[in-house]
């Protein structure tokens, strides 16, 4: 069982590990903190893009020798594969930590697992630490492995199409690989922020064809793509596709507001979360799954 100390640290890497959102694709955003002996956080990290050290090594760095014989808590199984960087669970192992907590395991891992390897080391693994809470970041990436497309999240604001500096879902950018602006841009949602080689953004025009757009998403090694505006093509286009709606009210004088013709929150979707943004209420639906 995680212990009080744990249960804080993994909240804590979970926090950090938001920070690669729109930058770690087609590579995961992981965070980790490492644990002393006495349960005291001595290093935390987290991934930035793919070909960077991954949130394991960059914790471990932080913490140095003060990491042996204590604690790695880290958000998504430590990797199993030599791949542009060496494997995490060597890492952890090289580092002599005695017990490893993981938040969600990662169904990527080659052969037997970053886990198993770890347990044969003879070091204590703890599956599944505060899970649901690790997927609020891990899922859209989990999606994308699931459906082989990225998760696509339409976001406007209520009656400001065609202004995008009053546009209060302006700082969803950085948490999307692409964003599809309403004149048919598309561009990366942290401008260069992926690092060159392991990511592109798509160039041309749209098409007609909803498959090749999202085929066209994959193969950049998008994990995530943001729609912007009430008034988007793309948003017609990829109307069955959208996997969330996240709708952005003004809260002055509400009744000279043109509502939506299909209401705030379009069929076939559950509003999940409502809250105060600013001068607006955020509302959050996602598709009902079928």
């Amino acid at each position: 069982m995680a212990t009080p100390n744990e249960l804080t640290a993994m909240r804590r890497a979970i926090a950090i590990s938001a920070q690669g959102l729109g930058t770690t694709s087609p590579n995961p955003p992981v965070g980790c903190v490492i644990l002393d002996r006495d349960g005291v956080p001595v290093g935390e990290g987290y991934h930035l893009r793919k070909g960077d050290h991954h949130a394991e090594v960059n914790a471990l760095t932080a913490a140095g020798e003060r990491a042996e014989g204590g604690t790695a808590v880290v958000t998504l199984e430590p990797c199993n594969h030599h791949g542009r960087t060496p494997p995490c669970r060597q890492a952890l192992i090289d580092a002599k930590v005695s017990r490893v907590l993981m938040a969600v395991m990662d169904p990527t891992s080659r052969g037997e697992g970053g886990a198993a390897v770890l347990e044969q080391a003879g070091i204590e693994v703890e599956r599944g630490v505060l899970e649901q809470e690790a997927l609020l970041v891990l899922s859209p990436w989990l999606h994308s492995l699931r459906t082989g497309r990225p998760y696509i999240t339409w976001a406007y604001t209520v009656g400001a199409d065609g202004d995008d500096s009053a546009q209060a879902v302006k700082e969803l950018r950085r948490t999307h690989d692409l964003v599809m602006r309403r004149d048919g841009a598309i561009e990366e949602g942290v401008l260069g922020g992926h690092g060159e080689g392991a990511f592109r953004v798509p160039t041309g025009s749209l098409g007609d064809k909803p498959a090749k757009v999202v085929r066209d998403f994959t193969e950049s090694g998008a994990r995530s793509v943001l729609i912007e505006g009430s008034d988007n093509e793309a948003a017609r286009l990829l109307t069955n596709l959208i996997d969330r709606v996240i709708v952005d009210v003004p809260t002055t004088q509400p009744s000279s507001v043109p509502m939506p013709e299909n209401g705030l929150v379009p069929s076939r979707f559950q509003l999940v979360a409502v809250c105060s943004f600013g001068q607006h209420m955020r509302l959050t639906a996602k598709r009902v799954v079928e």
